[in-house]
């Protein structure tokens, strides 16, 4: 019995025994297989995360409010006048955003719990007066959206005021002795930061300064488009993330804002100029005028306006120059064109023939290259006769008799300017008309810059008759910004300075990034023909028989020249006239240039030089004690005595048309007294000079180098883009083109 037992107790042990090592493999080999798997699902998690980590985080981000991650945007460089007054800075702006999703957390109409929605609601409605349907059913229909952008670009103020009515709304809320409005809350609104530019002066220098884009990253016209690469800065960005403990933090990245831009322009010189513009518009006025006031001494410009002005900060408003029927009526073709002319710079991209003014170049070609001394007497008998064309100095009957070089520009006299470039030939004049840039552009820093290039004759293309008629600045064209540098590098002692309009660049710091030099391209004529111009124009405005009279203001010695001319066709009787003056006399310190387009009268009516030259002396009297030029000490010499010089010269005329030797018709001249302006006497009938300039249709072949251009801008918010006519060749790129052929030839001068 005890023997049995033991034998069946040691058999039940033995199956217990055989029974656990089997269980013990098998969960070995189960436990290894599932560390393996754990393992291997570790390695690809592993791997998982390593390949798609910023993917992941951008979907973990998102389950954050959008402003979690966010541009900073920059702000776009300020432009300032050369005394710091600002003519267009960035305002910092808001746009309204609704974060749907926040609010309607605490939404259920089920439950009829409302914590947020009526209460924000209520708070826009109040502060904006905005319609709270419509803003509730917004949230509504976009209940998972967290960026709804309802309204752009409000002020600091309007923000504040928002601000102060949540802050009393929920301080109410909190203090209700009502359970239910204790809940309540304005949230899930905030405010995005963006910057819009701003133009304190309206209209003031808007041909200079341009205007940006709405989004104010692009530069349209004038310094915002030449300068748009110093003005625009860089975006910023804040970022968020998730850090160890999975808790959201951010980096931010600050925005690089722009630089300010420095200008050359004084803007009480420029309102003083656009003050006499506005003032001729609004009297007689033309189809167009423009004036450039500059510092002979470096190239500055410190005024440069045109009667199309606008508002920078409304460029678009047509109204300005149509009626509201005119702008209803126009194609979006028509508008885009409308755009362009308002927006164009006539001072850079029109171009005209110069007439008068031009005279002074032939005369300091002919002393720099020892052809006269300046003391020669030359004999005007009414006109010369070129190569078979009879070319008439048209605005004294009979002609004016002897002349002095200087008087010759006293009287404006169109023959003895005929005899003297007879005498320098074309090598000679033509080597000046391209050291004095009429045949390149001037390099001033603004966008649209007429290209004349092809609208002047050359060495090689030049007949008599042209080189006759360009040596008293006929049947070539040039811009007002070529005429008013040339004629600096003339007062100045002969010294050619690129104009320009920018002075320094600042960064945000206002420490100085950038100084604008003073760029001496060339030296042009001596000391001593730069004194004998200066006396001459002197004498034009304060002698006996100079055209300038009218330019005179009490108390200063200025000088200057007239130009009174008859536009392409010539047949149809409608003039230019213009002067160009500086003060004072000895040391100029200040050139202002005036050009009257096609005056508001009918016929012969238009040819005055007075109307440009009483704009110029009303200026200049209201500038020059603000640029402390002083007047003279001794104002009873102003005027002089009227004599002229008595040297005997040259005399080169050839014989008149009558063939009577010219001491005749000197005898036969008449007595009556020379007139105290430049004008056109339609008696004596045609000029002679072509009706056409160089590229033109009627110059006989060639192609046309005006065609027209300047850019126009960008449109603002759409993104959309209005017609561009040229593109310019400025800092931000591009090429400029002139204006076109027909409307240049139409702006020309024919001399009188």
């Amino acid at each position: 019995m005890k023997t049995s037992r033991t034998t069946t107790d040691g058999g039940h042990r033995n199956k217990r025994r055989i029974f656990t090592n089997d269980m013990q493999t098998k969960l070995a080999v189960t436990v290894l297989v599932i560390t393996l798997a754990l393992f291997a699902l570790v390695l690809v998690l592993y791997n998982i995360v390593k390949e798609n980590n910023e993917e992941y985080s951008q979907i973990v981000l998102s389950q954050h409010s959008s402003y979690d991650s966010r541009t900073i945007p920059y702000r776009r460089g300020d432009i300032v006048d050369r005394n710091g007054t600002y003519l267009a800075v960035s305002d910092k702006v808001y746009n309204l955003i609704i974060d749907a999703r926040q609010i309607m957390d605490g939404y259920d109409l089920e439950k009829g719990t409302d914590k947020y929605l009526d209460a924000t609601t209520t708070a826009l409605a109040t502060a904006f007066g905005y319609d709270k349907t419509e803003l509730t059913n917004l949230i509504l229909e976009n209940p998972d959206s967290p960026y709804i952008r309802y309204k752009k670009q409000l002020t600091v103020d309007e923000k504040e005021n928002f601000e102060k009515v949540k802050a009393d709304m929920n301080e109410a809320f909190s203090e209700s002795k009502i359970a239910g409005e204790r809940s309540k809350k304005v949230y899930g609104v905030w405010f995005e930061e963006e910057y819009k530019r701003f133009y304190p002066y309206n209209e003031s220098a808007s041909t200079v300064l341009g205007f940006a884009s709405g989004d104010g990253t692009t530069g349209n016209g004038g310094i915002e488009q030449s300068y748009n690469s110093v003005l625009t800065g860089t975006n910023g960005r804040e970022y968020g993330y998730l850090n160890d403990d999975s808790n959201l933090e951010t980096v931010i990245k600050p925005a690089v804002n722009g630089n300010t831009v420095v200008s050359t322009i004084d803007l009480n010189v420029q309102q003083v100029v656009e003050k006499y513009i506005e003032e001729w518009m609004q009297t007689t006025g033309s189809e167009n005028i423009g004036v450039v006031v500059m510092n002979p001494n470096n190239g500055e410009i410190l005024a440069m306006a045109t009667d199309r002005m606008y508002d920078l900060n409304d460029p678009r408003d047509l109204s300005v120059r149509y009626t509201q029927a005119e702008i209803d009526a126009m194609s979006e073709e028509e508008q885009a064109e409308a755009w362009y002319q308002l927006w164009r710079n006539y001072c850079v991209s029109d171009t005209f023939e110069p007439g008068s003014p031009a005279k002074i170049f032939t005369i300091a070609a002919a002393m720099e290259e020892g052809i006269i001394s300046g003391n020669e007497t030359f004999f005007c008998d009414g006109g010369q006769d070129v190569a078979g064309t009879y070319i008439r100095c048209v605005n004294r009957i009979g002609g004016h008799g002897n002349l002095t070089v200087e008087e010759s520009l006293m009287v404006s006299c169109n023959d003895v300017l005929m005899q003297i470039v007879s005498r320098e030939g074309k090598e000679v004049f033509y080597k000046y008309q391209d050291m004095f840039g009429f045949t390149q552009k001037t390099g001033i820093d603004l966008p649209g810059e007429a290209d004349t290039s092809g609208l002047g004759y050359t060495l090689e293309t030049a007949g008599p008759v042209d080189m006759a008629t360009n040596a008293f600045g006929q049947n070539y064209n040039c811009t007002m910004v070529q005429m008013a540098a040339a004629y600096c590098s003339v007062l100045n002692g002969g010294s050619y300075y690129e104009p320009h309009v920018v002075k320094q660049i600042l960064n945000s710091q206002g420490s100085v990034v950038k100084k604008v030099e003073p760029l001496l391209v060339r030296e042009t004529v001596s000391q001593s023909t730069s004194d004998f111009i200066k006396e001459a124009l002197f004498q034009t405005v304060y002698g006996a028989k100079g055209t300038g009279k009218a330019a005179k203001v009490e108390g200063y010695e200025l000088g200057g020249k007239t130009g009174t001319a008859q536009k392409i066709p010539r047949s149809a009787k409608n003039y230019v006239v213009s002067f160009c003056g500086f003060a004072p006399v000895d040391r100029p310190e200040v050139l202002v240039y005036v050009v009257i387009d096609q005056p508001h009268l009918p016929g012969e009516e238009q040819a005055h030089s007075t109307f440009a030259s009483q704009i110029f002396a009303k200026i200049m009297e209201e500038i020059l004690p603000y640029l402390n030029v002083f007047p003279e000490t001794d104002p009873s010499q102003e005027g002089g005595d009227g004599s002229l010089p008595q040297e005997e010269g040259i005399t080169d005329n050839t014989a008149n048309e009558d063939g009577q030797d010219p001491e005749e018709t000197q005898e036969e001249t008449p007595a009556e007294p020379y007139p105290d302006e430049e004008v056109v006497l339609p008696e004596l009938g045609n000029s002679g000079v072509p009706d056409h300039v160089p590229g033109d249709a009627g110059a006989g072949g060639g192609e046309d180098a005006a065609t027209a251009g300047s850019t126009a801008a960008e449109e603002s918010e759409s993104g959309q883009e209005s017609r561009s006519s040229q593109e310019n060749e400025t800092e931000t790129g591009g090429e400029e083109t002139s204006s076109s052929a027909e409307e240049s030839s139409s702006a020309g001068e024919t001399e009188n």
